[in-house]
């Protein structure tokens, strides 16, 4: 099966409908990680059917929960790397504004050139480390998928977050422990496991409100 069919039936199976030309944008942007992971070291994972089932679709697998009442929803991913969840989610919701926030230049000089090769508009590339930014407006969803611990995610971020707004932690086996050691201030309001395409692995995606 060759990374096009990979995709393609992976979407399929996850039910997204993504908009024309998203696939082939998502595969343009691995691409663009693989010819710099070898020079950057952006990703352990390098071999390029599994790029697709650990990469663009473990993080296709939480667009669907990325939903608000206003069009143009800012989500932040904090500690984005490579651009993961937040380019592949640029890609298949371009109504949201997506900012990747890493505070490693060489990460975001490559991000920078995803968002100008790829034309991701809705894109916005922050160098920072996250507690010393302080963007004008503050973020609808704040999101992560391998940043730090449930706690020090909440910690370092909470001054980001709008009224009303939610973080979206991507983890694997379900953290009893880390949700264990939040803070007072936090409460899990959801919990949602994921069924990625092509993964064997456990996946969830803990939905976390400020506690009133």
């Amino acid at each position: 099966m060759t990374v096009e069919d990979q995709l393609a039936a992976g979407v399929a199976a996850l039910g997204l409908v993504l908009p024309a030309g998203a696939e082939a944008k998502l595969l343009a942007y691995l691409a663009l990680l693989d010819k710099w992971n070898r020079v950057y070291n952006l990703t352990a994972v390098r071999d390029a059917e599994r790029m697709v089932s650990h990469h663009l679709l473990d993080s296709l697998a939480a667009v669907p929960y990325f939903q608000g009442g206003c069009p143009d929803l800012a989500v932040l991913d904090v500690g984005s790397g490579g651009g993961l969840p937040g380019i592949p989610l640029a890609i298949a919701r371009p109504e949201l504004q997506v900012t990747l926030l890493d505070s490693i230049a060489k990460k975001t000089a490559f991000l920078l050139q995803a968002k100008a090769e790829l034309g991701l508009a809705n894109l916005n590339v922050v160098t920072s480390r996250v507690e010393d930014y302080r963007p004008a407006a503050g973020f609808d969803v704040i999101t992560s998928r391998a940043f730090s611990d449930l706690k020090e995610f909440v910690t370092l971020t909470r001054h980001l977050l709008k009224p009303g707004g939610r973080w979206l932690a991507m983890k694997g086996l379900y953290p009893h422990e880390e949700i264990a050691l939040l803070p007072a201030s936090v409460r899990v309001s959801a919990d949602y496991e994921l069924v990625v395409p092509g993964l064997a692995a456990s996946r969830h995606l803990i939905v976390l409100e400020p506690a009133e």
